[in-house]
């Protein structure tokens, strides 16, 4: 399908988006204050994992409950992708946040410390008590709050990552190191859920399958950081302007079909988006669109994705 511009409509989840693929938004995202979150995002330790996992009918083992730092069950949950819903949300644009996930932080390392916050504040609205977990995007940095390089694979813990139905990702570090993550739940491991358990590339079950498989990530195939160009300025930059954010590296979460080369499946690293600009697009059209400027314009919305430091 080629690039031109066009305007079409997309029922998904009871909303009715504009998708405009072909040209970017520059407009910066509102961002609400966080104290309306109703939650700490990142505070205590969310509780200890249950040790008698069971097996799943696909091969991939669920867990069960762990104890909460209450004293109550909660059950595991530890990995998930943001929806477009959610971060249409939290940003209040229906354009998602772009490459700016700062979400009211300030400072140093602002955009890893505001992409955590997005993460607890979705963990918690999917399962009350979540977000008291120690979540983390799954996102490098140029430079974090002590100036130093950041990688990705150096933030999440050591697994292992379970997803909003007690399905698993993976079990440890090295079982994430590949195309697709390896050992965990077929059902999941090539169409990774949102924070609902639902398989993303399909998010309402009474619509169509959408093309929203770019992730933003900043990170090479080993988890590390890609390049000091592809992170929007560690997540700080949404104008578009590509000659000073550069474009961001994203992943894949379900594999792109019909694409030929250039490490499609890899879940981590597999191609660099158009720009740092919001900007939302669902339908299939090839390519990060070389006009555009926008997170979204290979199809997605500049998703993320949040793991658990705990299960």
């Amino acid at each position: 399908m080629s690039h031109a511009s066009r305007l079409s409509w997309l029922q998904l989840g009871g909303v009715l988006i504009t998708l405009l693929v072909g040209c970017g938004d520059s407009s910066a995202p509102s961002v609400p204050d966080p104290a309306d979150s109703g939650v700490t995002p990142g505070g205590g330790d969310g509780g200890t994992q249950g040790t008698d996992g069971g097996t799943s009918t696909d091969g991939g083992t669920v867990a069960d409950g762990g104890a909460s730092a209450d004293g109550g069950t909660l059950p595991p949950f530890s990995f998930f992708v943001t929806s477009l819903k959610a971060m249409q949300e939290l940003s209040g644009s229906q354009s998602g946040f772009g490459g700016d996930l700062r979400f009211g932080e300030t400072g140093a390392g602002a955009g890893l410390r505001g992409a955590d916050k997005i993460c607890a504040t979705i963990a918690e609205r999917s399962m009350p008590g979540a977000g008291q977990k120690p979540w983390r995007a799954f996102l490098s940095a140029v430079a974090g709050e002590d100036g130093q390089q950041v990688n990705a694979i150096d933030r999440i813990g050591s697994g292992p990552w379970y997803d909003r139905l007690g399905r698993l990702l993976a079990s440890t570090k090295a079982d994430l190191l590949h195309n697709r993550p390896s050992g965990g739940s077929s059902v999941i491991v090539n169409d990774f859920p949102n924070e609902d358990g639902v398989p993303n590339h399909r998010p309402d079950p009474s619509q169509a399958s959408v093309d929203n498989h770019d992730f933003l990530t900043g990170t090479n195939s080993s988890g590390k950081l890609y390049s000091s160009t592809a992170t929007c300025k560690d997540w700080t930059a949404a104008a578009g302007d590509k000659a000073s954010e550069g474009r961001p590296r994203v992943g894949h979460s379900w594999p792109r079909s019909g694409g030929g080369g250039g490490g499609t499946d890899n879940w981590m690293s597999a191609l660099d988006e158009s720009g740092c600009a919001p900007g939302v697009n669902l339908i299939e059209t090839g390519p990060p669109d070389s006009n555009s400027n926008t997170v979204g314009s290979g199809g997605g919305y500049g998703g993320i994705y949040c793991f658990s430091l705990i299960p």
